[in-house]
This record gives structure tokens, sequence and C-alpha cells, in this order.
């Protein structure tokens, strides 16, 4: 731990280190190493060489993704046990220890389990390989629409490197661009995958400047990029590009349901993952006087103690203190005529180790149209408000998840048929529930496979 980190390219041909260099540095300001920025030029090349590389047979994939989640989870990785890789996530990442801890062994969960899930996306009237026999009568063959995907991963939680394995399941080639903020994830990740089986000219990792990771997006098939509105703004509109958003996750309580009974639940959604997660819960609606559940919630958030990230009791995020300042000042701007139940006066709790934590906020809006409710803010920050039935869906639209506390069928039904609710749970189920096998955001394969009509007659 004490070593200066390079984390360098994994090419084709190996390990590459660039000229060309970013530090790498704690939540409390320290240096503790580098990471290589590729230029155009050896994007270019890796993924031309990527696209020759030959496609791995299915029986070979689903034995190397076994291989690696045991590699990834449990193996010495550069010089890196687990206890090391995970302290250093949290130290650069400001991610909880605790956090780290889960999403590590959410992402060994899901390499374990994609030959699984890839079943579960495919078809039903479909078939993966021609020579089913079903395809002798005239068949649906499930084919990939392209050979190279990229990933433009975020830092926020390792859980976001749970997605694009399923990528690597379906026969794609995969160049991977990690975060600065948090490569480590990244780089053990395509390491175990590259050591469990898969040849590099098949998974890579391309950590670049802005410029070149357009290059990246450029040269690919499919992509998949990680960001908030402006990266959303940016991509949205590419057909090739899948953009993973802000999630503005929502609990809604109908008055059939005494929200007392869900308190801790409701504060689980909010805080867990450190509240940085597109899962988490950013805004909880009512049925009735939304004042008492919000000053309920405070109270069992402000409980959450203030931590370095890599103390094991941690729940909160940790980030230096002029990034918390900066989102505490945003916080108080996009706040408005919103009234201040906790954390109104400051969110900024500095640290004697350095950086600061994001202290829990709550704020109680006047109606359910108020626009704070699409507010999303990278730690344990709600808005709650009233809702009634003649609101209808309207005040909860574009939710990658909603947790419906009612008993209400016809409002379920209005709910799970509304497009823009991408996930719906129902009852005591938290809004970052997660379990390999059930989409988070469709299946992958939703964007990277077609059926193929095919009837084969004498071959």
């Amino acid at each position: 731990m004490g070593e200066f980190i390079q984390i360098d390219a994994l090419g084709p041909d190996g390990a590459y280190r660039a000229h060309a260099r970013k530090p790498l540095i704690t939540v409390s300001g320290d240096q503790i190493g580098e990471i290589s920025q590729v230029p155009p030029l050896y994007v270019r090349r890796t993924m031309a060489a990527m696209r020759k590389a030959p496609i791995m047979p299915v029986n070979a994939r689903s034995s190397a993704l076994q291989r690696a989640a045991d590699l990834f989870l449990h193996g010495v990785i550069d010089g890196l046990d687990p206890s090391d890789y995970t302290r250093l996530v949290s130290v650069t990442s400001g991610v909880p220890l605790a956090v780290v801890h889960q999403a590590v062994h959410w992402v060994a969960d899901v390499l374990r389990e994609q030959s699984a899930t890839v079943e579960l996306a495919m078809p039903r009237g479909a078939v993966r390989d021609w020579h089913d026999e079903q395809t002798s009568a005239g068949s649906a063959v499930w084919t990939r629409k392209g050979d190279l995907f990229a990933v433009h991963a975020a830092g926020n939680t390792p859980a976001v490197h749970g997605l694009w394995p399923e990528a690597l399941t379906l026969g794609y080639k995969v160049a991977v661009r990690p975060s600065t903020r948090e490569p480590f994830t990244a780089f053990r990740l395509v390491s175990a995958l590259r050591a469990a089986g898969f040849p590099p000219d098949v998974v890579t990792l391309l950590p670049t400047d802005y410029a070149a990771a357009d290059v990246i997006l450029a040269e690919a098939d499919f992509s998949i990029v990680y960001g908030g509105d402006d990266v959303v703004d940016k991509y949205g509109t590419n057909p090739r590009v899948l953009t993973q958003g802000p999630g503005r996750s929502k609990i809604l309580v109908t008055s059939d349901v005494d929200w007392r009974d869900h308190i801790e639940l409701i504060a689980d959604s909010v805080s867990h993952l450190g509240g940085t997660a597109c899962t988490c819960a950013t805004a909880v609606l009512v049925e009735g006087d939304p004042e008492p559940l919000a000053r309920a919630l405070a109270e069992v958030l402000d409980r959450i103690p203030s931590l370095p990230a890599d103390d094991p009791a941690a729940i909160l995020t940790v980030q230096p203190t002029e990034a918390v300042v900066a989102i505490d000042a945003y916080l108080h701007k996009v706040a408005g005529d919103a009234h201040p139940i906790l954390g109104g006066d400051t969110i900024v709790d500095e640290l004697d180790t350095g950086g600061a934590v994001l202290r829990p906020s709550v704020h109680l809006v006047a109606d359910s149209t108020a626009a704070q409710l699409n507010v999303e803010l990278p730690f344990p920050c709600v808005w709650v408000g009233p809702w009634s039935a003649s609101d209808g869906v309207a005040p909860l639209k574009n939710s990658l998840v909603l947790t419906a506390m009612t008993q209400r069928r016809q409002l379920i039904e209005a709910l799970l048929d509304e497009p823009t609710i991408t996930n719906l749970y129902l009852g005591d189920n938290p809004t970052t529930w997660l379990r390999p096998g059930v989409p988070h955001d469709s299946y992958l394969a939703e964007f990277l496979m077609r059926t193929k009509g095919m009837i084969r007659s004498g071959v």
C-alpha cells in the first residue's frame, strides 16, 4: 500500500505505460500513484486489433467468467490482495469501505450468474446456436448486432462494473475506459478476466483523456456511458450509445399504508451505498401530510455517524473538502423555497484525517410538481412532498426505480404501464434492491442483440 501505484493500459500486446499520465489522488489530497492516458493513435490500433480477434466459443466464455469471479474476489492482482484493493477504492473514491465490499461481491456474483442471465434475457422464441434442431423447421436465432463494445465507466461505486460483462458473455470484444477517480476496479476486473482465459485482444483497458475517450466511442459498434444530465444530453440521441444517467429513484406511500412501519426501509433506500447510486431514493411522495414522515426520516438519517471512508462502520461518502463545499453551495441554490428539515445549514462535515463527509439532507416541498423532486445529488439528499390520487402517475415519471407502498391494484397497473418508470418494486423492497438476473435498466442484451429468422435443409 505504501508503494507508488502505476495503472497502465492493458492492450492486445500487454501492459502499456503512456508518456502522458494523470495523478491518482486520495480524498484527503495525497498523491498515491499515476494512471496512463493513452493517445488516440493507441486507441485506434487497439480497437482495430480487437476487431480481428476471433470470437471465443460460448462454453469457453462461460468457464472463463467463473474463474474470473474467483480471481476478482480472492486473487492477488498486480501485487494487490483483496484487502489492499478495497481500501484503495475507498480512500480514492470516498465510497465507504463496507459499500465497496458489498459492490465487489455483487460484481463477482454477476460474473458467476452470467450464463443464467443471458438465458433469461433471450427471447423465448429464439435459439442461441444455429445447429439447434429448431432451425431445421424454421426458427429465430439470437445474434449480435456488432462485435466491439466500449465502456466509459463511472467511479462512484464498483458496482457499475457488474453490467458490462454481459457483453463478453454474448461474444462481444470489450474495451473499458476506467474512471480516473477510481480506476482500480476496472483494472482488477479486466486483469482477472484476462488471467481467467479471455485473450488480451478480446478485453482491454484504455485509460484516456476526454478527447481520446470520444475516439473509443467512435471506433466501437456500441457503447455504454455513465454520467449526469450532460452525458445524457450529449449521447442520448445516438442509437449506438446506451446512457446510464441520473436514476431519480422514488418512493410512493399511499394512505392505505402506514409509513411508520417502513421508515427504516425508506431511510435505507436514501442512504444505502452512501447515497451515490442511481438506485438510491431521492424523492419520497406521501398521500396526506408529508411533514411527519420527513421529520422521522431526518431523525433516522441524522443518527448516521461521520467517519473516514475506510472505517468499516462508515456509511456516508467522503470527498475532498472543496468538492463537498461546492455540492453544499449547489444544494442551497436548487433548494429554493423547499423547507429544510435536515442539512439546511450545511452538509459539510470536515474530518481530521482529511476530506469531508457529505451529511444527509432532507427537504420538504410544497407539492408533487416541485422541480426539486427531480434533483439528484451524489449523497443522501431526499425531497419529501405530498401526493394525491388526482396527481396520478405524472409526478412519478422518469424513475429508474419506484418503490410503491400501496395496496391499490389499479394504481399498480398504471405504474407498471408507465414507460418512463424503469423498475417497479412493491411493498417492503428498498429502491436499492438488486439481484443477478433481474434487469437493472433492462438487460444489456436488449441493446446488443437481435433475432434473425433461419431455416436450414441438408446442413
